[in-house]
């Protein structure tokens, strides 16, 4: 008899495992993504990735706004009788009840090397800390957050000049590719399980986006991390004479200063401990984006301008 599979995702990571999946010859049955959400100006309405994958593919697809206590979903899966579900940046919390409505599991692919960074944003939350590595982990979904036990994990090596939405989608390829080699394992029950040591687990909560403000009383390092972390969404931003502008890109620099001057023409601000960093790309508050290069020769802010962090 066919297998019955699953898919659980939402945003573009979960977009190359999906089809992955599909084009190896795995049935399936169902894709479950968040529900199409509306612009801003609520203008247009924009489909999930996952969603819009699914459709190109001819995959049936449910968007419920939400499982918990949802009795249709619930009675739809238990009849669909599936093999095993997989979810990859679902979005939302799969209710105890539903965990046993697969004869093999909930399997997860989680954005980072358990037990450290289980939560809802291990990417930027790895790439913030100034991690040197991260990966993927393939665990079993329980019912406490992202402790079920690993079968496998992959890790890559973090670069100092790559973003949240870089490292994103290396390991989303990484995940559609160490799937196909792991998915019959655990279709017939050859894959080991070890339980994660609860004692070194760490939490990568949820991005409030007033994170993203610069203190320019922060080492150099850590506001490279939190630019690169926090990049594209929600991003990290200062303000100067009551404009904001987002820094997209920066690298160390080498000069000194008091934190937050402007120390040279071409946008280097002073941090702590005689550190400073070197913008390289920027965004003014309604403007599209500009190389260093573009952005000073229109600029307010020049050399020995202070920038506060208010």
């Amino acid at each position: 008899m066919a297998q019955k599979i699953i898919f659980m995702g939402t945003p573009f990571f979960a977009v190359p495992i999906l089809k992955s999946l599909h084009q190896n010859g795995y049935p399936i049955s169902v894709v479950y993504t968040q529900p199409p959400q509306k612009s801003k100006r609520g203008q247009r309405v924009r489909k999930s990735p996952v969603q819009a994958i699914s459709e190109t593919l001819k995959i049936d697809f449910r968007v419920p706004s939400n499982l918990e206590n949802n009795q249709e979903e619930y009675e739809f899966l238990k009849k669909l009788d599936a093999d095993l579900a997989i979810v990859a940046a679902y979005g939302q919390i799969i209710p105890k009840n539903f965990l046993d409505l697969t004869k093999k599991g909930f399997i997860n692919i989680h954005g980072s090397v358990l037990p450290k960074w289980r939560g809802a944003a291990p990417i930027q939350r790895s790439i913030m800390n100034l991690d040197n590595e991260t990966g993927i982990s393939l665990m079993k979904i329980v019912e406490k957050l992202d402790s079920g036990p690993v079968c496998n994990i992959y890790k890559i090596k973090l670069n100092d000049n790559e973003n949240t939405q870089d490292v994103s989608e290396k390991l989303s390829f990484l995940a559609a590719e160490k799937i196909l080699d792991n998915i019959d394992n655990i279709l017939e029950d050859k894959a080991k399980f070890i339980e994660q040591d609860h004692s070194k687990a760490t939490y990568a909560k949820k991005i409030d986006k007033k994170e993203g403000q610069i203190n320019w009383n922060s080492r150099a390092k850590e506001i490279i991390g939190k630019i690169n972390g926090l990049t594209p969404n929600p991003g990290v931003y200062f303000n100067f004479k009551g404009e904001r502008y987002k820094i997209l890109k920066a690298k160390l620099g080498n000069g000194i200063g008091k934190s937050g001057e402007v120390i040279s023409n071409d946008l280097e601000i002073a941090c702590v401990n005689n550190e400073s960093i070197k913008i390289i790309q920027i965004q003014r508050q309604g403007k599209k984006s500009q190389k260093i290069s573009e952005f000073i020769l229109g600029s307010q802010i020049k050399k020995g301008s202070i920038i506060s962090d208010v």
